[in-house]
Formats: C-alpha cells, structure tokens, sequence
C-alpha cells in the first residue's frame, strides 16, 4: 500500500503476520484505520468498531424502510406516505425523515450501517476460508471532504 510509511508498513506486516494464525471469527480481529492527515494506523478490534467509528443508521429507520418497501412494490409515492403515516404515526415519520437528513447534511462519508454490515460479513468470510487471511483497511475521508471511507483489504 503506497500510502503508508515505512513505519505503518512494518506495523502492518507484524499484523498481518499474526493475522495468519486466524481461523476463526471472534470479537478481537483487527480492523485498522488509516488516518491519511496525521499517517496514524489505529487497530481496533473488530467488536469495537461500531464504537470507535459509528455507522450512520438514520436510513434503516422502520418509518424509511417501510416506506421503500412500499415504493418498491409499485406504490405511488403519495400513497406509500399515506400507509407509513397510518402505521408509525406523522410524527415518528417526520422524525425518522429529519434524521435522516441531517445525518446526509453532517456526512458519513458513506460509513452506513449497510457498509458496516457488508465489511463484518466478508471479513468472516474470509477468515473462516481456507487459505490466507486479510485485514481490513478503512482510509479515512478528510473530515471537511465529501469523498467517502475507502474499504481496503491488506493480504500477506
């Protein structure tokens, strides 16, 4: 990885050799986060990355799901906001919207809990495969930018 100092690449390459010793899912399996502005490679372990860098759930708000699902399903948009308001009430539907967009207006850099979810479940993928195991890699987005996370995986 390019981006990494001599120094972060050491790191890494003791990680990853540790790493291979892995061959079983458990709460202790390293993420790294790669802070580009201060070049800091945090580890964390993987039952505390939700903590450490929270995804943002405001879009799996039952009100929003529901709604979606309706669309999906064909339902006019007018109607579809007619049924969530009957189910989950005006209110709880304006709130789950708020939310919703005031987490798109702070930026998550594309850290949802989709992606959050999508990284658990390959990550265990491939630690429980046959052969070599990654480590995960999250490049952080600069905090004032636009761009998202940057998934990574590092291999031996």
């Amino acid at each position: 990885m390019s981006t990494l100092t001599p120094r972060l690449q050491r790191q890494l390459s003791e990680l990853l050799g540790v790493q291979q010793q892995q061959n079983r899912w458990h709460g202790a399996l390293p993420v790294l986060l790669l802070d580009r502005c201060w070049l800091q490679l945090q580890r964390v372990g993987v039952e505390d990355l939700a903590r450490v860098l929270p995804p943002d759930s405001s879009g799996e708000a039952p009100e929003l799901v529901r709604f979606r699902e309706l669309r999906q399903r064909g339902v006019d948009h007018l109607d579809a906001q007619e049924r969530c308001w009957e189910e989950f009430g005006r209110e709880s539907c304006s709130l789950a919207l708020r939310r919703f967009w005031e987490a798109q207006e702070r930026g998550h850099h594309g850290w949802t809990f989709s992606a959050y979810l999508h990284l658990l479940e390959r990550y265990r993928h491939l630690i429980e495969a046959d052969g070599p195991s990654p480590i995960p890699l999250l490049v952080l987005a600069r905090s004032s930018s636009l761009e998202h996370h940057q998934l990574q995986w590092c291999w031996p």
